[in-house]
């Protein structure tokens, strides 16, 4: 064995050998395949990589973003949009190694970003793709595209090798995020790691073609029944970072078919609901937001983008 492979294998070890990178502390030791919350061993499963079109303008554009969507997910949401994925078992198992080869092809592609989508129960394994990727010539912004429940120190891995971060800031209430993804503790640990994450990256940062190059896009995603939550989330955001960081007001919500009974979560958000929650980001003076309808778009606004469909750009 190498000098580099023990050294790697040593650093695995310190963080998986008895698991704490997220903030439900399971303490399993995935070196030895045991299976912690976020339904993953030691081995780096991915249920999809390749060029994605339907992130907002600035990420995806006509080129695409490289995503790389991780299977499996310690937070777990009754509602979550991508479970095919994140609850699955993963379509390719890899190493660090076969990740940053991964990386590498999605630039050849010419992918404008690399976007690790779920990411968190993976970091160190991605942390030492990303040091071998870009040592072998990596030079596109890297993404780290978050459900929001992060563990500060476990952020703190990233610092330097990720240039964006995507979180979703999801509840406000405890106990929405306890009914909602048996976590009553999201609202202050993902307060703490967007705070995190603004420390690492700064202001966010555009390039001449207008695609993000450094900073935080904070996504939240609108459920049926939630603008005042919502609302408070907006605020939240807008009172503790101001300009420095930019808001994704998203509509998109769709019933996935384990919720299509629920009174609340079986129904598509309405019209009315997500202008009331555009209008009230207006109103505080929110200027730095992506929204995703354009009648209800202010001049102030970047254009809508449209999940579902290639990015339109203006």
């Amino acid at each position: 064995m190498t000098e580099a492979v023990s050294q790697e294998n040593l650093f695995l070890k310190k963080y998986l050998s008895c698991c704490r990178l997220c903030p439900r502390n399971c303490g399993v030791n995935r070196m030895k395949g045991e299976i912690g919350r976020c339904r993953s061993d030691f081995r780096i499963r991915i249920g999809l990589a390749a060029l994605h079109f339907w992130e907002e303008p600035c990420i995806s554009a006509s080129e695409g973003s490289g995503a790389v969507f991780f299977s499996g997910c310690a937070l777990g949401c009754r509602f979550c949009q991508n479970h095919s994925i994140s609850g699955g078992a993963g379509e390719t198992v890899t190493d660090s190694e076969g990740l940053s080869e991964i990386f590498l092809d999605l630039q050849a592609q010419g992918a404008n970003n690399i976007n690790l989508v779920t990411p968190d129960h993976y970091t160190p394994q991605i942390v030492l793709a990303l040091e071998r990727a870009k040592n072998r010539g990596l030079t596109v912004p890297v993404i780290c595209n978050t459900g929001g429940y992060n563990s500060v120190e476990t952020l703190r891995l990233f610092e330097g090798l990720v240039d964006v971060y995507l979180p979703d800031m999801k509840y406000m209430n405890p106990d929405t995020a306890a009914k909602m993804s048996a976590a009553p503790d999201y609202p202050s640990v993902a307060k703490a790691a967007i705070a995190e994450m603004v420390r690492q990256t700064g202001e966010t940062v555009f390039d001449e073609r207008g695609m993000v190059r450094r900073g935080v896009i904070i996504r939240l995603l609108l459920l049926p029944g939630h603008v005042r939550e919502a609302k408070q989330i907006v605020e939240w955001a807008y009172r503790t970072f101001g300009d420095r960081v930019f808001l994704s007001l998203m509509s998109q919500y769709t019933p996935m078919e384990r919720v299509k009974d629920d009174p609340l979560l079986g129904r598509k958000v309405t019209k009315r609901e997500y202008s009331r929650l555009i209008d009230y980001a207006v109103s505080l003076g929110v200027t730095n937001a992506y929204i995703q309808e354009g009648d209800v778009a202010e001049e102030s606004f970047i254009p809508a983008f449209h999940p579902g469909g290639k990015t339109e750009l203006s």
